[in-house]
């Protein structure tokens, strides 16, 4: 079992071992590219506003089997996961939830007791920030996104989580798949075969094809914001353009906000006249889910208010 105050902590952590020894409770965020997460920013002010003396810590270096023996500690409540453990962290759950296990992804681990043994479980609430940055933010859904087609740019596990909410929640009739690599998109269809909407995916592989598909009403977008460069980023760029251009309009929700929210692609979807949500309202939503989970109790708006406050300061001082 790992030390309350670890000798090898790794670098670039929000809390330092003595202050983690402070705490109540810890937690963690593992993941690659963290030093600019707002995550632990955003639970930090949920758990001060609970009055509880919880925090997380930022974790890059390790391996997952050192990740594991990390949240083992009894310390510890548990732990967001991000990219690129989203999958592989599934063969090590004792139990999980069914949105994690049709998404084929989970983001966050936490523990309970079951006949005296402490589990580990997994979630996906990548789908609650998904589904309510659209539900909470577009006035009306009928004219905008319900009984349209949808777009998802993307081949990863967030992707999967925006497949998971555009058809379980968001009236949505087809799913268009855009990718840089066509072999991610391929493996995403193997995974869902079993799903009732698989019928329902559609590979846009070609601009020639996107222009004989309706235009999607929803858009979410789970790719980093880097310029195209290769010849499958081009592509895919090219395609999500043309729809991007067309005389009907709708929402597009660009999951990407870090280092900042205001992408290549954002700045292109605004250009356009699309209803442009941030990334950092899907985490907002993913965020209040998961210490809901962690805590074990709800969230109340007022809470919720002062976060989404601390967020829009953090994003205009960027």
């Amino acid at each position: 079992m790992p030390s309350k105050v670890e000798t090898s902590w790794p670098s670039g952590d929000v809390l330092a071992p003595h202050e983690v020894s402070k705490l109540d409770k810890h937690g963690y965020v593992f993941g690659n590219k963290l030093e600019k997460s707002l995550a632990p920013f955003t639970h930090d002010l949920v758990f001060r506003s609970l009055d509880l003396r919880w925090g997380q810590v930022r974790l890059e270096k390790p391996t997952i089997p050192e990740f594991l023996q990390l949240i083992r500690h009894p310390d510890c409540y548990g732990s967001a996961v991000t990219m690129p453990h989203k999958v592989a962290i599934l063969e090590h759950l004792d139990e999980m939830t069914e949105q994690c296990r049709d998404v084929g992804a989970c983001n966050t681990v936490w523990f309970k007791e079951v006949d005296g043994r402490r589990i580990l479980c997994g979630t996906n609430t990548d789908v609650i920030g998904i589904r309510d940055s659209f539900t909470r933010n577009v006035a009306d859904p009928d004219q905008v996104y319900h009984g349209r087609p949808a777009l998802v740019i993307g081949g990863g596990g967030a992707a999967r989580s925006a497949i998971y909410a555009l058809q379980k929640w968001l009236k949505v009739t087809n799913i268009y798949l855009v990718n840089r690599d066509d072999e991610e998109v391929k493996v995403m269809l193997k995974d869902f075969s079993d799903k009732p909407y698989r019928e329902r995916l559609v590979h846009v592989d070609s601009v020639e094809k996107a222009l004989e598909l309706e235009t999607p009403g929803a858009i979410v977008a789970c790719i980093p914001d880097n310029e195209p460069k290769s010849e499958g980023e081009l592509l895919a760029r090219s395609i999500t353009e043309e729809f991007l251009q067309r005389e009907r309009k709708g929402a597009i929700l660009e999951m990407c906000y870090n280092p900042t929210p205001f992408t290549r692609l954002q700045g292109l979807s605004k250009k356009n006249g699309w209803k442009v949500l941030l990334g950092t309202e899907a985490l907002i939503w993913q965020g209040i889910a998961q210490d809901e989970i962690w805590a074990d109790q709800s969230i109340d708006n007022a809470v919720i208010e002062k976060v989404q406050a601390a967020i829009a300061a953090k994003v205009q001082d960027k």
